[in-house]
């Protein structure tokens, strides 16, 4: 592209005829509030109602110039010009009114006079000399102030870095005015995607990210990433890392748990430290104290999942499935081979590996694991062997 203005002309055969009036923004103001340009718009549409000026625009007053123009104005307060930096006299240059590059044109005038704009010394076509141009035929120019942090160009990753915490600040100070208490805004990054309910507290380092939600009367944090995931109501996540998962009503997690893509947490279902849960399902009521790796399962609801519990679910080529009926006893260092299914009421051992499905209402222990009877029956066997 030649400069803005030459950027501006690629767009007269598509809106030629089209619309009364044309806004053009630059791409790398992303701070630039809707709210702005509707009323840069509506200063444009009402000067029309009186005498249509060719040009409405925004302009900015602040001692960091960041490059930008400067308006140029007559003893009447009149728009003259748009002084681009690089051409300013000094004097020029002491102007701290500034041109951010943000208007509303009169499309007809706009497409008849573009191509008017002379070449400059560095062979682009600026669109700032519209200004003069709309000024030498006797049309006016109107203006209207911006905020200073509406109109921050990203240039450099430091320009950037400003712009976000810009931004961060809005996003949390929108939803403290919704009842989100956020307590270290400092320290706090919530996405502009984030919806989160009445009465949630947010503690210091948290991330919130992407499409995620979070219910009424949660706690979250300190220290906890979540992303993409729906938290509903009376949550608790402590230290904790959430990604692609889903938790029910009051169900906690923490600290130093982790929820991977596709876990689900149904209604106050507990789980303590350094636990994993990976595609899988832990029924409401669920106990998942520490020390646990869940994946690739459904448990079916008010089970216990004793410490250091692993489903062993890949066997090097695929994943397989484990089922836990309602109301399991998993104890301490139980290996679940799968496929597996342990039906409703059944038990296991501490340091138990099963690899067979156990049937309902049954305890079984050992390695392998199985019931208890057999375990009597292979001991009578062994002692008769003996004899």
């Amino acid at each position: 592209m030649l400069g803005t203005g030459h950027a501006a002309m690629q767009a007269a055969q598509t809106l030629r005829g089209k619309a009364d009036a044309v806004t053009v923004t630059y791409g790398d103001m992303p701070l630039l509030r809707n709210e702005t340009l509707k009323a840069l718009v509506d200063l444009y549409q009402t000067e029309a109602q009186q005498d249509r000026p060719a040009v409405a625009m925004l302009t900015v007053i602040r001692n960091d110039s960041q490059g930008f123009g400067r308006i140029v104005r007559d003893g009447a307060g009149n728009v003259l010009a748009i002084v681009e930096e690089a051409d300013c006299t000094p004097e020029q240059k002491a102007i701290k009114e500034l041109n951010p590059g943000i208007y509303c044109f009169d499309a007809e005038w706009l497409w008849e006079n573009l191509p008017k704009v002379p070449v400059s010394k560095k062979g682009e076509y600026y669109l700032t000399d519209m200004v003069a141009i709309a000024v030498a035929q006797g049309r006016r120019v109107v203006t209207t102030l911006v905020a200073e942090d509406e109109v921050n160009g990203i240039n450099t990753r430091v320009h950037l870095a400003n712009a976000e915490a810009v931004m961060r600040a809005r996003i949390l100070e929108r939803l403290m005015l919704s009842g989100v208490t956020i307590l270290d805004p400092a320290s706090t990054y919530i996405d502009d995607t984030v919806e989160i309910g009445q009465d949630s507290l947010i503690l210091p380092g948290t991330l919130l990210q992407g499409n995620t939600t979070i219910g009424k009367d949660c706690e979250i944090g300190p220290n906890s990433r979540i992303v993409d995931s729906q938290i509903q109501d009376g949550c608790r996540v402590t230290y904790s890392y959430v990604e692609g998962a889903r938790m029910d009503s009051h169900s906690e997690i923490g600290p130093f748990g982790r929820l991977r893509s596709g876990a689900h947490l149904g209604e106050g279902v507990h789980m303590g430290n350094f636990g994993e849960v990976k595609n899988s399902y832990l029924g409401p009521g669920t106990k998942m104290g520490h020390f646990s790796y869940i994946g690739d399962t459904q448990i079916e609801g008010d089970a216990n999942i004793g410490a250091g519990t692993i489903t062993c679910n890949y066997d090097g080529k695929k994943k397989h499935k484990t089922r836990i009926g309602k109301g399991v006893f998993l104890g301490s260092d139980t290996l679940l081979v799968a496929p597996l299914e342990l039906g409703e009421n059944a038990s296991t051992g501490a340091g138990a590996v099963v690899t067979k499905d156990v049937p309902a209402n049954t305890l079984v222990y050992g390695v392998p694991a199985r019931p208890a009877q057999s375990k009597m029956a292979d001991k009578a066997l062994s002692e008769e062997n003996k004899d």
